[in-house]
Formats: structure tokens, C-alpha cells, sequence
């Protein structure tokens, strides 16, 4: 089984686009931070998929505005963390990725899952207590589709044909069991920032939830296969403690309520309490190397990316936060880039 170098791992930014503005301006703010991470040396930029809800992330239609990333940025890899697949028409999910990877020079990356409210499956008049199955029915035609399979057992298969994506599909999830699922299909692993809690372990940290997902995915990975794991962690670095304190304590209590419906529980409302019990790094450079350093699973991932969500400052405070991240808390961790060749493009001559 091929390793990376000790130490080494891509870097990625993941913009949730909840600034305080209308859509067109989140948009355009969401992009300077792709390409201030780009400048900053990030490997991969990621951005979410939400439906209807501004206050989720106000981005229904990812592999379009990664078509406008990619026009606007030469090098950072541009993923989907993550669409949600069983919303979706496989195929049209295949030949719209196929032409991204294409337009982009082959730095699409593509992560799926099964997510979405209820109420998002019932506007495309999908029951949401079905997108398990719809989601496993839909990933096999998106991956006959790349691999160049007749599609549907039509007489018609992909163009621009892309098998190459294959090699850079990701699954999300949050059990052992769909570590297992990731691992034997060969596909990459996306652990998110945080880990809904069940009634017996509610103070549970991060780490001991994810090494067990961690463990059934390189199980379950065929011989000589390479892993992939991507470990998604909110990260605000600021100048001063007391700056993102300041921050992460307004943001923070916003989010709340949807932290305890995952099943957490909080110890007491302070800054403090409110930062540990959301699995989130915060505050000085001193502080987030420290914070970052103690989480056992970011030693295990290939990926790491980073995300101001839940804090949600304001923009100019993210752009610092990226370059703190990547001149500061990156370097003195450890971890090292790893080289990424360009893949070969179908059709290129």
C-alpha cells in the first residue's frame, strides 16, 4: 500500500460563503478567498452544496461556481464537499464534471454525500428517508458513466469520456460503515469538521470518533491501493487571543441549537467550553499549533482543510486567518506538501 512521505499532506481551504451579504457579493468574496489560498500556497479549495437556505451556505450549484473558480485561479485544486448526490442526476453530474475537469486543467476533485434536510429532498419530490439507497443507485451510474460503461444500458456513453475522476472521488460520511464503503471501493475519505454524538459518549473528542472510521476505511482498502483522507477542521487564526475569542464567541452561540440537535452537549456557554465542545481551533497562532497538534486523526489524513465555519468573522479577518494558517501554523506543524502531478486529460493530443 503506497504511503505519503511522514509528515507530508495537501492543504486545503473550505469556503462555506456565509458573509453577511447578498448572494452575488458572497460569491465574489467566497473567490478572493480561493485565490488569496491559492497565493498562500494551498493544494485544494473546496466549497459545499446547500439548497434554498442562505443561512446554510447559499450555494446550490457548486460545479458552476467552481467553473467560474477555475477560470479565475491557475493552480489550487477546486473539490465538492460535498454534492448531494441523491438529489442529483448521475449523469448529468458525470458529463458536468467531466467538462469542469476538462475547463480546469484536471484539478477537479469530486466529493459526494448523502446529506441534505428533508425538506430539500421534498422540493426535487424525493423522500428523504430513501437517500441511502438513492445515493448508492446514483454513485454507480456517476461511476459507470466516468469509466466509460454504457450508460443505463443505453447505447450511449460519456463525452468528454473522464475515467481519471475516478481516481479523485471522494465519500463523505460520518460511520465506520461508510468508512468501509469508502475503503472498498477504493475512493477517497472525507471526515468532516464535526461528528454528531449519541447519547452515550456526548463529550466524546473528535479524534475518538473519526480513528475508528479511519480504521474500517484501511481495512477494507484493496492491496496496493492508495489511501485517501481528508480531515475537514474549523480553524480562525487571529493576531491576538482575544480577537478570536471575540469572534468565536459570536458565532458560536449562533450556532448552538444545531449543535445540540447533533447530540452535544455543553458544559457551561462559555468562549472556552463553546470552542471545545464544537470541535473547533481558535485563537492566536500559539494557540491553534497547540489545539491542532493534540488531534490524532490530522496525523492519519493525507488532506487537511481548513474552515472559518462556525465562527464566521468577517471577510478581511479570513484572508488573515489563511495566511496566518498557511505562513505560521502550517509550516511549524510539520506537514509538508505533497507533490501532485497533473493528470492526463482525456482527449488531449
Amino acid at each position: 500500500m503506497t504511503q505519503h512521505p511522514q509528515g507530508s499532506k495537501r492543504i486545503g481551504f473550505f469556503t462555506r460563503l456565509l458573509d453577511d451579504a447578498g448572494p452575488a457579493e458572497r460569491y465574489r468574496l467566497a473567490l478572493e478567498q480561493i485565490q488569496t489560498a491559492e497565493a498562500e500556497g494551498f493544494d485544494t479549495a473546496w466549497v459545499a452544496q446547500h439548497h434554498f437556505n442562505e443561512a446554510e451556505g447559499g450555494l446550490p450549484a457548486p460545479l458552476v461556481f467552481l467553473a467560474y473558480a477555475a477560470a479565475r485561479t491557475s493552480r489550487i485544486r477546486l473539490g465538492t464537499g460535498i454534492i448531494t448526490l441523491p438529489l442529483e442526476d448521475p449523469v448529468r453530474v458525470a458529463e458536468d464534471t467531466s467538462v469542469l475537469d476538462l475547463l480546469s486543467g484536471g484539478r477537479l476533485e469530486v466529493g459526494v454525500g448523502t446529506g441534505g434536510t428533508a425538506s430539500s429532498f421534498a422540493a426535487f419530490s424525493l423522500d428523504s428517508e430513501q437517500r441511502r439507497s438513492l445515493h448508492a443507485d446514483k454513485l454507480q451510474i456517476l461511476t459507470e458513466a466516468w469509466g466509460g460503461k454504457e450508460v443505463r444500458s443505453s447505447a450511449n456513453s460519456l463525452y468528454p469520456a473522464a475515467p481519471g475522476l475516478l481516481e479523485r472521488l471522494w465519500q463523505a460520511t460520518f460511520s465506520v460503515s461508510g468508512g468501509e464503503r469508502a475503503g472498498r471501493a477504493g475512493d477517497g475519505l472525507m471526515l468532516s469538521r464535526t461528528q454528531p454524538r449519541d447519547s452515550s459518549q456526548p463529550h466524546a473528542p473528535l479524534e475518538a470518533l473519526q480513528n475508528p472510521i479511519i480504521d474500517a476505511y484501511l481495512q477494507e482498502l484493496p492491496s496496493g491501493a492508495t489511501p485517501r483522507i481528508l480531515a475537514s477542521r474549523t480553524l480562525f487564526v487571529a493576531d491576538d487571543r482575544a480577537t478570536a475569542l471575540r469572534f468565536a464567541e459570536t458565532g458560536l452561540r449562533r450556532i448552538v441549537p444545531h449543535f445540540e440537535r447533533q447530540g452535544h452537549v455543553f458544559a457551561s456557554d462559555t468562549v472556552e467550553d463553546l470552542i471545545a465542545a464544537t470541535d473547533s481551533h481558535v485563537g492566536s497562532v500559539e494557540d491553534v499549533i497547540e489545539s491542532l497538534s493534540r488531534d490524532s486523526v490530522l496525523e492519519r489524513a493525507t488532506d487537511v482543510t481548513f474552515q472559518v465555519h462556525s465562527i464566521d468573522p468577517p471577510h478581511e479577518h479570513i484572508l488573515r486567518s489563511i495566511k496566518l494558517a498557511a505562513t505560521e501554523v502550517v509550516p511549524r506543524l510539520g506537514w509538508k506538501p505533497v507533490p501532485t502531478p497533473v493528470p492526463a486529460l482525456q482527449g488531449e493530443k
